[in-house]
């Protein structure tokens, strides 16, 4: 894991809590978007891309409506919004 995913999670095994996997997706993301500029007819990994900023984005509603301050870290940490 990323040092920025290591300064979210909980403890050293957490890999289930929303923070992590929003960290993780970030991840996911970025590496895809990488990959789809190089490939621009490689559709599945459009695809792909899509299902992870959905998801990232469903976890994230969830965190600001459950742990706002969890929340506003992920967000800061992860420089998601400007």
């Amino acid at each position: 894991m990323k040092k920025q995913i290591k300064d979210i999670a909980k403890h050293e095994k957490d890999t289930g809590s929303s923070e992590v996997q929003i960290g993780l997706l970030t991840e996911k993301i970025s590496y895809l978007s990488e990959h789809i500029k190089k490939n621009k007819k490689d559709k599945h990994s459009s695809v792909g891309l899509l299902k992870a900023v959905n998801k990232r984005k469903k976890l994230l509603v969830y965190l600001k409506k459950n742990k706002i301050a969890s929340y506003k870290a992920v967000i800061s940490k992860l420089n998601l919004r400007k």
